[in-house]
């Protein structure tokens, strides 16, 4: 039997309210159905509201939305090329 790795999550950090956030969440959608469609790997996505812990507010404050994968992050990542750009980075393309 062969075991695949495990599957990589994404963690979407936001804010309710933020409309830039619910850009990027669109954006991440569309970008992950081309990838699905081409059999290119797809990651888990988290999402985070930031409001909801101190910490992750003084980190991230006015940067959201964040994209980190892995070590990789994408602050304020609202274009579906720069997303598309991490998850090749991180993930690569079927062909």
């Amino acid at each position: 039997m062969t075991t695949s790795p495990p599957q990589p999550t994404l963690d979407f950090y936001r804010r309710d309210g933020c409309e830039p956030c619910d850009e990027a969440r669109f954006a991440l959608q569309a970008v992950m159905e081309d990838r699905a469609k081409r059999g290119d790997p797809n990651p888990r996505v988290r999402y985070v509201d930031v409001a909801a812990d101190s910490d992750l507010e003084a980190r991230f404050g006015a940067r959201v939305p964040v994209l980190t994968l892995g070590q990789d992050e994408l602050a304020l990542a609202v274009s579906a090329g720069a997303i598309a750009q991490l998850l090749d980075r991180n993930l690569g393309r079927a062909a």
